[in-house]
């Protein structure tokens, strides 16, 4: 296996993110970061008419009054989304139909977003409850696309379609819904089929290191292309460069 899919079915068509279903997932994320077999990760939705209108906000509303278990069920959105954006396996995320709230801060941890060229409605809608967005939006939305878009869609509680949000730099690419799956399926096959170690290697630098003083940053590059010379794929590589054919990287 080189492309791992995980697909949200929970109540469809809204797929409301409940407590038992992030339960599941959290398991599904970590055994496919445990897999060696799988190289990449695919996130859809079942169907074609929405992602995910974010959380089960019944189920919301019953934790309200109990401070400890309210931010039990945080901390693990947050520990989730954490696991996704720091795998050291590319994550591939379709946006369409309603990608809302925690339906939009899940593919914010994602490494790849693409999105439907029709029919999506993208946003942090939480200023119309009276909240904020809790599981990374505001960070993690703002690190995307920059603070002045940031405050305009949440602020504004502003919902997007595929081609504002390719503009803004919240979607990587935009597909006609009719091919939307394929598209990001064919992307994790690529990825996947790139050399695992220099991958994981560019993840943690970008992605684990971005952020960091200049001085961090360059010390966890070197640390990646020290791993990477000293790998069975490097070799393979270069030796298929120099024979002017396709490699074979095999993760070692």
């Amino acid at each position: 296996m080189i492309c791992a899919v995980l697909t949200l079915s929970i109540n469809p068509p809204t797929n409301r993110m409940t407590i038992e279903f992030m339960d599941e997932f959290e398991r599904a994320i970590d055994a496919a970061a445990r897999d060696e077999s799988v190289r990449a990760l695919v996130i859809t939705a079942a169907g074609d008419e929405n992602f995910s209108v974010g959380m089960d906000l019944k189920q919301f509303v019953a934790l309200a009054g109990v401070r400890a278990r309210t931010e039990a069920v945080l901390d693990q959105r947050l520990r989730v989304l954490a696991a996704i954006e720091n795998m050291t396996k590319p994550s591939v995320v379709t946006l369409f139909g309603y990608c809302l709230g925690g339906g939009l801060e899940l593919p914010l941890s994602c490494h790849f977003r693409l999105a439907a060229a029709e029919g999506a409605k993208i946003g942090l809608p939480e200023m119309d409850l009276g909240s904020v967005p809790a599981w990374g939006g505001t960070a993690r939305l703002t690190r995307c696309v920059g603070r002045a878009h940031a405050l305009d869609m949440i602020l504004r509680a502003k919902k997007i379609d595929g081609p504002h949000a390719l503009r803004i730099g919240l979607a990587h690419e935009v597909h006609p819904l009719s091919e939307l799956k394929s598209a990001a399926h064919d992307l994790a096959q690529a990825l996947g089929a790139m050399p695992p170690i220099a991958v994981a290697g560019v993840l943690k630098c970008v992605v684990g290191a971005g952020d960091s003083p200049l001085d961090s940053a360059l010390a966890e590059e070197r640390a990646a292309f020290l791993r990477c010379a000293a790998s069975i794929d490097q070799a393979e590589g270069l030796r298929a460069f120099i024979e002017k054919r396709r490699p074979a990287f095999t993760g070692r």
